[in-house]
């Protein structure tokens, strides 16, 4: 059938099982949005404040669901809005598909209104950008970029559309999506030497990353953790791969994770690295990082071995498909001395609540939140300290129900995030937890809330300062607070209002339960201004570069 270059763009969308798109329109997006008004039974069109908050929906999408996240702009300054939320999602290995407008192309390389060569510019921040500057390429390029986001190790692909070319017809035949081969796993040798490793080991631990959950491995881990009854210590991206409230499940690990998940990297005799990057904030010194341990590096992307900790051997592959080989030859073991000598780290130098004059803690919301939320609900988090206490506290149960920015540590991306997850989920319950500087980043997204009902429980820790560079101004810097406390007067329950959705104050720990039950009850999206104090610090914190030996207890 023919059909215009718009059309091809919602018919391919929807022949790769896209329901939900977050975008924006524009002149040199017109015909594309005509034809979305066309296909709007089909295909739900989201409309953000913001192009950066749509490409954070996206990415909160397929955070959530596992799906590819679609976003869509128009040329220029539509299409370079969204840079930060494709880096963010690129970072962390998040499949988005971003399809922008650009002028015709007899106007290409002119300097015309509006345009910019976004292709370029996002070619270090994605898997693949692509030019299309014909009507017979537009179809292919977009299976490509959707096969090419979800292929390997996953990730962003922009498609920049010139305007004349979603005008332009020609013959489109629909196809059916082919099946995406699992990329080989490594030779028997390697898998045969990990199991050796395995078999051997008295005090394992598993260090799991983001990459399980991107695998949809989580259940292939929990059985390998139980037969090797082996501690699992998570990353930021990997907390809900394992139950928070298993067993085996140590918590988060790293610069800001627990006494316990430190002394198991400085005593374990084996380290099983599965779908993580040894980033700089679990391993702040990488050379003493599991120094005395043998490494396994398990990892869709061989470009991750040996790039930041060198292993002692490795295995490449699909994390599922290498789980499940592995839980077939790995032996039944038991580790309950091991087990207990963990169990003794978590109760040394556990950080005590401070003495807040007053203020009500960050904590006290937190556990009201684990009271409030079922297993299968969400949390969505900015960047800063808020983020940090949420790793710590809060019970993610399950994987892809805690949406945060772990490489990027990306401010503002918490809201675009929630509203995509609650978009894909209209029936859970999503919660996003910020603080009052990530919150001013995009807090034009509370219009998106309430346009579309969406029934997000904005969560801000609000301290009034920029806690997080604050508290290490206050260890590193003297106490030399510069530009940490903006002195602003933003008053959040008003400015929800502003937006037409309802504010609530909370300055008490005793009022925090019935605060929640009346923002929780609206059906439709609440800000909770949580007033907590601007001394509160994330703790315990291993400094930059340090080990669990310099560990930071109190403040």
């Amino acid at each position: 059938m023919q059909l215009t270059g718009a059309e091809i763009i919602c018919e391919c969308l929807i022949e790769q099982g896209v329901d939900t798109v977050f975008g924006y329109p524009g002149g040199a997006a017109l015909n594309t949005y005509d034809a979305l008004y066309k296909y709007s039974d089909k295909i739900n069109h989201i409309l953000t404040a913001h192009e950066q908050g749509a490409a954070h929906a996206a990415d909160g999408y397929a955070r959530a669901t596992g799906k590819v996240g679609v976003c869509m702009t128009t040329s220029g300054p539509g299409a370079t809005n969204t840079v930060t939320g494709i880096a963010t999602a690129n970072i962390d290995s998040i499949p988005m598909v971003i399809i922008t407008g650009n002028v015709n192309v007899d106007l290409l390389g002119r300097d015309s209104f509006q345009e910019v060569d976004i292709v370029d510019i996002v070619k270090p921040i994605t898997k693949g950008s692509y030019l299309v500057k014909s009507i017979e390429e537009l179809a292919p390029a977009i299976r490509t970029a959707f096969a090419l986001a979800m292929d390997g190790r996953k990730g962003p692909v922009l498609i920049d559309v010139p305007k004349d070319i979603t005008a332009q017809m020609t013959d489109f035949k629909a196809i059916t999506p082919a099946k995406r081969p699992n990329k080989e796993v490594d030779s028997a040798e390697t898998i045969s030497k990990a199991v050796e490793l395995i078999n051997k080991a008295k005090y394992p631990i598993i260090y799991a990353g983001g990459g399980v959950i991107s695998a949809d491995a989580s259940a292939e881990l929990l059985e390998f953790a139980e037969k090797i009854d082996a501690p699992v210590c998570c990353s930021l991206m990997g907390l809900g791969c394992i139950p928070a409230t298993h067993r085996l499940n140590m918590g988060n690990l790293g610069m800001h994770g627990t006494y316990a998940t430190g002394m198991a990297t400085e005593k374990c005799d084996l380290i099983i690295a599965m779908g993580a990057r040894f980033s700089d904030r679990v391993a702040g010194n990488p050379k003493k990082f599991g120094a005395q341990a043998e490494i396994i590096h398990i990892d869709i992307d061989e470009n991750e071995i040996d790039k930041n900790v060198q292993t002692d051997t490795h295995i490449i592959g699909d994390m599922k498909d290498v789980l499940e080989i592995l839980n077939n030859h790995v032996e039944k073991q038991n580790h309950t001395q091991w087990l207990v000598q963990l169990e003794i780290w978590k109760g040394e130098h556990v950080a005590q609540r401070e003495k807040l004059g007053g203020y009500m803690s960050a904590l006290d919301v937190l556990l009201a939140i684990n009271r409030k939320k079922a297993p299968e609900d969400i949390i969505a988090t900015d960047v800063g300290q808020h983020q940090m206490w949420v790793a710590q506290y809060s019970e993610i149960e399950r994987p892809r129900t805690l949406l945060t920015s772990g490489g990027m540590g990306t401010m503002g991306f918490g809201m675009g995030a929630a509203l995509g997850a609650q978009c894909a989920f209209p029936r859970k319950k999503v919660f996003l937890v910020t603080g009052d500087g990530s919150f001013h980043m995009n807090l034009n997204e509370l219009v998106t809330l309430k346009s579309y009902n969406l029934p997000v429980i904005v969560v801000v820790m609000n301290n009034g300062v920029l806690g997080m560079v604050r508290q290490w101004q206050k260890l590193f810097y003297e106490s030399r607070f510069s530009q940490t406390d903006p002195k602003r007067a933003t008053d959040f329950v008003k400015l929800a209002e502003a937006f037409g959705v309802p504010g609530f104050r909370l300055d008490k720990a005793e009022d925090v339960d019935e605060v929640f039950d009346k923002a929780m009850g609206l059906n439709g999206p609440a800000v909770i201004d949580c007033v907590i104090s601007p001394d509160a610090n994330v703790l315990p914190m291993i400094p930059p570069g340090k080990t669990v030996k310099d560990i930071v207890t109190e403040m």
